[in-house]
């Protein structure tokens, strides 16, 4: 006599599952590979292509599907079966095999790699590095944090007596204290976006500088009206505490200057600069980190009749 399948149950194969938890009741669809990735970033808007079969299941390698109570009691009674598919491929997590979850890693690997080699150069020769060598970098200050986590969480041992003096001490706790706090770099995931990864993987390297690494200038071009270049800025406020009052460099430091000298301070080396009938127009390089500052100076000082243009994000030289 043949063994009958129960209705409830449908065999699938090679698919890729999104579980979702809800009420304390776990919900799983059936998609294929690769499909909800590309579903989620926009790329592909048909739903026939990303799900296997449009039902949710309690469990998809046993093929059992959700019972209408169930989802009624998690969803809601006037959610459709539709929406609730959507909302567990919108919210749910999704389970993928060891084979996919390398070649995603390694996806996100070379993408943060790429993206750091475009903006580091060697302070030096403002040469680019190649992805080779900001990989070695990386691997050294990941491998560096791995070592740093063990030896802090290793229980000591024995009764050694300490052959350090108590200033010795201090001054070996104040290093590692600012040790740690500089960024490190342990490694790229997959749960973050590779962009935001290697915005750390950049911090990490130029705060423990494993090879001679900084970051690449910006190239932009700034106009401001003649009229107003002569206006004078307010001064910095003076550092609490200073008593050099009375030296000629601390109150050059301060002395407040004109917008065009300010302008002027924020730009690392100027290209060039010219006067053309009743604008000022220079061009020059800049540190990223100083962009803003200079942004929101021309905007505030020339009350918007100043323009700064972004000519090139990262100038590099190549070999």
């Amino acid at each position: 006599m043949p063994i009958q399948q129960p209705g409830t149950q449908i065999k699938l194969t090679n698919v890729s599952l999104v579980r979702y938890k809800k009420n304390k009741k776990r919900f799983e669809i059936a998609c294929y590979k690769n499909k909800v990735l590309e579903w989620r970033s926009g790329i592909e808007t048909d739903l026939d292509n990303v799900l296997q079969i449009p039902n949710v299941f309690i469990n998809v390698s046993k093929g059992q599907t959700a019972p209408a109570a169930e989802l009624a009691k998690a969803f809601g009674k006037d959610v459709s079966v539709d929406d609730i598919i959507l909302e567990i491929l919108k919210k749910g997590e999704l389970q993928v095999g060891e084979k996919e979850r390398s070649a995603q890693l390694e996806r996100v690997h070379n993408e943060v790699l790429s993206i750091v080699a475009s903006k580091l150069v060697d302070p030096r020769t403002k040469r680019v590095y190649t992805t080779g060598m900001i990989d070695k970098a990386l691997d050294m200050l990941s491998a560096q944090a791995h070592n740093t986590n063990n030896t802090d969480s290793k229980p000591a041992s024995g009764t050694a007596t300490p052959t350090t003096t108590a200033p010795a001490a201090a001054n070996d706790s104040t290093a590692t204290a600012a040790q740690k706090e500089k960024p490190i770099w342990t490694g790229v995931s997959t749960s973050k976006s590779a962009k935001s990864q290697a915005l750390d993987a950049m911090k990490a390297l130029i705060a423990h500088q494993p090879i001679p690494v900084a970051r690449a200038r910006m190239k932009l071009r700034i106009t401001c009206p003649t009229s107003v270049l002569k206006q004078g800025v307010k001064a910095a406020p003076k550092p609490a505490g200073n008593k050099k009052d009375d030296d000629g460099d601390e109150a050059q430091q301060h002395k407040p200057g004109t917008v065009k000298d300010k302008i002027l301070s924020f730009i690392e080396q100027v290209e060039n600069q010219d006067v053309v009938g009743s604008e000022w127009e220079v061009v020059g390089f800049v540190e990223p980190g100083a962009f803003k500052g200079l942004s929101d100076f021309i905007g505030g000082e020339t009350k918007g009749q100043g323009r700064i243009e972004v000519l090139d994000m990262a100038v590099t030289h190549e070999d």
